[in-house]
């Protein structure tokens, strides 16, 4: 790879470095599916700014449109095909090159992880388009394609991630569902799936490298993830007082020294039994 593709790639993996996980759990799928997705978004990203020399804009848009309904292609549209190729190289080789009957299998259902990221960014392409025309009219619009944001995307997964899909852990001719009853339901390319169901992560396993939940703080009033009743998984919470003190209201007085005051304040924490 050249060096502004290897910038790329760094910047891409650095908040979330691919390591090899092999647990085959829905945390698993998920990492596998946002670090692809993730990929893909900050090559084609990259590819728009023109800060690599292998890509730019899509350019086989650029001619086509409805003139009739007085639009046409135009812009810079992100070039998503040449991302998503890049993904693929650069995330499924090394997994086709695993071997052994238990890593395969496995490594076909990260490969599919992998391309369900990747179908996540495609799948929620979107359509930005610019009005020109005599005093603001928009008598013709210029438009092009543009990737969401890597935000929507990841809540995209998220879902996917909710519902993620429990497969056999025997590898046959391709990927099946480990419920007999539900393999005459195909498995789509932007599912997520898993071999192993994912162990108590609210128990403490240092075999596993579980913390576990126990003394974290939560929010008391809080309904999502960092609220009580789910971070402490049932067990309850300790509620106890903590004093803070701190300078404050601080004046300038000529010349030249800052007054300040004491103040002190006592604040609810929270932590999980």
């Amino acid at each position: 790879f050249s060096n502004s593709t290897r910038k790329v790639v760094r910047g891409a993996l650095r908040s979330n470095p691919l390591v090899p996980c092999f647990a085959g759990t829905k945390e698993t799928a998920f990492i596998y599916a946002v670090t692809s997705a993730g990929l893909v978004h900050s090559v084609t990203r990259s590819c728009s700014a023109g800060n690599m020399t292998e890509c730019s804009c899509d350019a086989s848009l650029r001619h086509g449109g409805s003139a009739s309904e007085g639009w046409h292609w135009g812009g810079c549209s992100d070039d998503i095909h040449y991302g998503m190729s890049f993904s693929r190289k650069f995330l499924d080789v090394p997994l086709k090159n695993l071997t052994g009957k238990s890593g395969s299998g496995l490594a076909a259902m990260n490969r599919h992880n992998n391309e369900a990221g990747r179908q996540a960014v495609a799948k929620l392409m979107s359509v930005d388009c610019r009005c020109h025309g005599v005093s603001g009219s928009c008598a013709v619009k210029t438009c092009w394609k543009t990737m969401s944001s890597f935000e929507k995307i990841g809540r995209f997964l998220k879902d996917k991630y909710e519902n993620s899909i429990q497969i056999s852990d025997r590898l046959k001719k391709k990927l099946r569902r480990k419920e007999k009853s539900q393999r005459k339901i195909p498995i789509g390319k932007e599912d997520l799936l898993y071999v192993n169901k994912s162990p108590n992560y609210c128990v403490e396993d240092q075999k596993l490298g579980i913390p576990g939940t126990q003394g974290r703080e939560c929010n008391r009033t809080s309904e999502g993830p960092d609220g009580c009743n789910l971070l402490c998984c049932g067990r309850g919470y300790n509620t106890h007082v903590v004093r803070h003190v701190e300078r404050c209201e601080c004046k300038f007085v000529w010349c030249c020294y800052v007054r300040c005051r004491r103040c002190e304040t006592m604040t609810d924490v929270h932590t999980c039994k």
